[in-house]
């Protein structure tokens, strides 16, 4: 591995780790302050501009990650490795700080508010770790191969499969607070309700009930379908 590259790659794991105990800090105070007896489902009430600053936050976070991928990235297929990446081990070292601080998650079977953006996502804390994993592994196969050939690309077969995977994935992570929403409105009715602050109480009465397991695989699949097709392509060339 070039020592260029090498640097590169240590830099951007100690600041994706510290944005993975920073994430995990903020969650330390939130919780220090709304569920002192350990988080649990529904969440309780909270001020709604103190949601709406979380949800801004989530943003930032997101703005901080990709930054990271576009200033580091020579090419399309760099960026996207460095970005990935940044998330991967975000996410990851977020539950093991997490884990550290609080002694949660008490399995990996426990359930977790994964994002909030555009909705409420919800599922086992094991599934995004599986999927960071991926993301690391397809990271590692860009970069990898990126050094050897500096025309590295991910080819449009390849994209087909990565953004349909993760509109599965993605689709199962709300699939489940979805079926919560129209269970209790129309779409026509949700409509009306999106400036509204009667969706946000809403949203304060949910409680997981399944994660699709089989829409979540089925994303997997898909994903590591492009990852290991881009690898035997450019293994091969």
């Amino acid at each position: 591995m070039h020592s260029s590259l090498l640097k590169k790659i240590s830099w951007v794991t100690i600041f994706s780790v510290a944005m993975g105990f920073m994430e995990s800090a903020v969650v330390v105070y939130i919780r220090a302050l709304y569920y002192p007896k350990g988080f649990q489902f529904p969440p309780v009430p909270v001020d709604y501009t103190i949601a709406v600053t979380e949800i801004f936050r989530e943003a930032a976070t997101l703005i901080m990650l990709l930054s990271m991928g576009i200033l580091l990235g020579k090419n399309k297929a760099e960026k996207l490795a460095y970005f990935i990446f940044c998330f991967a081990l975000w996410d990851i070292f977020y539950y093991v700080f997490l884990k550290w601080l609080l002694g949660w998650p008490s399995s990996l079977l426990t359930w977790d508010i994964l994002f909030l953006i555009p909705i409420v996502w919800v599922g086992p804390v094991i599934a995004p770790i599986i999927l960071s994993m991926t993301m690391v592994f397809l990271s590692a196969g860009i970069l990898y191969y990126g050094q050897k050939n500096k025309s590295v690309i991910v080819s449009a077969p390849e994209w087909t499969l990565l953004v349909a995977g993760s509109l599965t994935v993605i689709f199962s992570f709300t699939r489940d607070f979805t079926r919560f929403i129209f269970s209790r409105y129309s779409f026509a009715e949700l409509m009306q309700l999106s400036a509204d602050k009667k969706l946000f109480e809403l949203s304060l009465n949910y409680i997981p009930v399944t994660f699709d397991w089989i829409i979540f695989g089925l994303g997997e699949v898909l994903l590591l379908s492009a990852v290991v097709i881009f690898i035997r392509r450019n293994s091969c060339s």
